[in-house]
């Protein structure tokens, strides 16, 4: 949905006593004002036409404050990525350890991934590593199926995106989220080949997951597989 301007800073919102952030995003498509809880970032957002005041935003938001309370304590717990945690990388758990003298920067061993520097630094270290190693497996499983089509990648980027994992444009320019990394190898195998056939059919036909089925081992299981986990890969590297 086009933004006519960038969206405000999370500002502080109070529903039924409780302080939750609220984003506005100013939309010139939009015709009324839409209201979701971001799961990533543990906020309200709440999209809306151009020249509606944040304050009626705020009134839009009080009166559907159970419907927002409900979801916001569905969420699950946030999931940082902090000493000791467990993240897993292709679906296998790794243990986040600390390891100040480390030499050769952030990799994987021994089932744990190994982080130098100073603490506070780790968070980051740990986004970017995991980041680097999305961008490494997503390009070149992406690449491999595009040539048994026959097609060309464009290009490939990653992204912290939030409403779906991966997408493709009509010049061939793949999309796709970081943390599809955390999933299983499966998982990923599927969302690489469902926008690598869109090279093919920019449609959800049955021509479609035709091509899909050719490129990958399986798909409804992977589906539900997001379906089912979705909410809590977007709570991997929030603070509690």
């Amino acid at each position: 949905m086009p933004i006519r301007r960038p969206p405000k800073p999370p500002s502080p919102l109070t529903v039924a006593g409780l302080p939750l952030p609220l984003e506005l995003r100013e939309s010139a498509r939009a015709q009324r004002m839409t209201l979701r809880v971001d799961a990533g970032r543990g906020l309200v957002q709440v999209v809306i036409p151009v020249g509606v005041s944040e304050a009626e935003a705020r009134r839009f938001v009080a009166r559907h404050g159970d419907w927002v309370l409900g979801r916001m304590a569905a969420l699950p717990p946030a999931l940082p990525f902090a000493p000791g945690a467990v993240v897993p990388v292709l679906g296998v758990d790794h243990d986040i350890r600390h390891t100040p003298d480390l030499v050769g920067g952030t990799r994987r061993d021994g089932g744990a991934i190994l982080v130098g520097g100073r603490a506070e630094h780790v968070p980051r270290r740990v986004l970017d590593y995991l980041t680097g190693e999305a961008r490494r497996e997503l390009g070149v499983r992406a690449r491999a199926k595009a040539a048994l089509l026959g097609a060309r990648v464009a290009a490939v980027t990653v992204r912290d995106t939030r409403s779906r994992w991966g997408s493709c444009s009509a010049t061939g320019r793949l999309s796709f989220s970081w943390r599809l990394i955390l999933t299983p190898d499966s998982v990923l195998d599927y969302v690489v080949a469902h926008e690598v056939a869109h090279l093919k059919e920019m449609n959800h036909s049955a021509r479609f997951w035709a091509v899909c089925a050719r490129l990958t081992a399986e798909v409804e299981a992977p589906r539900a597989w997001l379906k089912a986990n979705g909410a809590r890969l977007l709570r991997y590297g929030t603070k509690p």
